[in-house]
């Protein structure tokens, strides 16, 4: 598969990691009575998280802020399970399994192919990246099962037509954002296809200066 330039900026892994969840507990009977769904995304400064092209290296611009990378690299080992739609999981699929993946960036290589991963879609015929769970189900009601169902928390990366959906169905406990300052001008936002207003609280937020902001928002209700 072709890469394009969006595509290896969202490879490179050092920004989706940030809010993967904890590590997995060591006897089930840990786990919380309730798996936690949350989102994580960059987005530009008006509210896009790919441009009108599909891009998003803009988000992946090259930074001297020690502190962010310090952020960055001190959540980078963080377990869970990861949730994705089709067109984001491709899209790491085509690249964490490879030699270069394990060349450029052993260890995070190793830590995405070793986490496990679930895939909602219709058409994937199968999901061969190791450890990915394929589920062809109703969205909503295959989320439910599994927030109910013993395991590690999810987060959602990329994907904004499943973040679109599940957040309309009230099934999103957090979303955590990074705004860049940048503005695109056009594009997808996360909430495309949404009908009504979602409102939210706004649970922390964290600034840096290399002019990113970090947001977390959580539902009302």
């Amino acid at each position: 598969m072709k890469q394009s330039s969006a595509s290896l900026g969202v490879l490179r892994g050092e920004f989706f990691l940030l809010f993967s969840s904890k590590q997995l507990p060591n006897h089930p009977n840990d786990y919380p009575t309730m798996r936690k769904l949350t989102v994580f995304n960059q987005i530009s400064l008006d509210g896009r998280f790919t441009d009108a092209k599909g891009d998003m290296s803009w988000a992946h611009r090259p930074n001297d802020d020690t502190e962010w990378n310090e952020f960055v690299a001190g959540n980078a080992g963080s377990g869970g399970t990861l949730v994705f739609g089709r067109v984001t999981y491709q899209m790491m699929a085509s690249y964490w399994p490879t030699p270069a993946a394990l060349q450029n960036t052993p260890d995070l290589a190793r830590h995405m192919n070793e986490l496990q991963k679930i895939v909602f879609s219709r058409t994937l015929k199968e999901a061969s990246w190791q450890n990915t769970t394929l589920l062809k189900g109703d969205l909503a009601s295959e989320v439910r099962a599994l927030k109910n169902a013993p395991g590690s928390d999810m987060t959602i990366l990329g994907s904004g037509s499943i973040v679109a959906q599940l957040a309309q169905a009230g099934l999103i406990d957090e979303f955590f954002v990074v705004v860049n300052p940048i503005a695109v001008g056009g594009g997808r936002t996360m909430f495309d296809g949404v009908n009504g207003p979602l409102t939210l609280k706004r649970t922390s937020v964290r600034s840096f200066a290399n002019g990113n902001v970090v947001l977390a928002y959580a539902p009302t209700a």
